[in-house]
């Protein structure tokens, strides 16, 4: 099983090789919780300055 690969600066998950959000080359593949964005309305989501949806590390090291 592949490791996932999260962007260092955004924390999504990507599986090319730049960031779709920021456009990034930094990637980390050790990481804790994950969240599933639908919509970048809500709380948390402000919160943890999420504008896109899409699925994000909680936590990255």
């Amino acid at each position: 099983m592949k490791k996932q690969k999260v962007c260092k600066k955004c924390k999504i998950f990507i599986e090319g090789h730049k960031c779709p959000i920021c456009g990034g080359t930094q990637f980390v593949e050790s990481w804790k919780g994950r969240i599933i964005v639908l919509k970048p309305e809500g709380e948390i989501v402000k919160k943890m300055n999420i504008k896109q949806k899409g699925t994000y590390a909680i936590k990255t090291r």
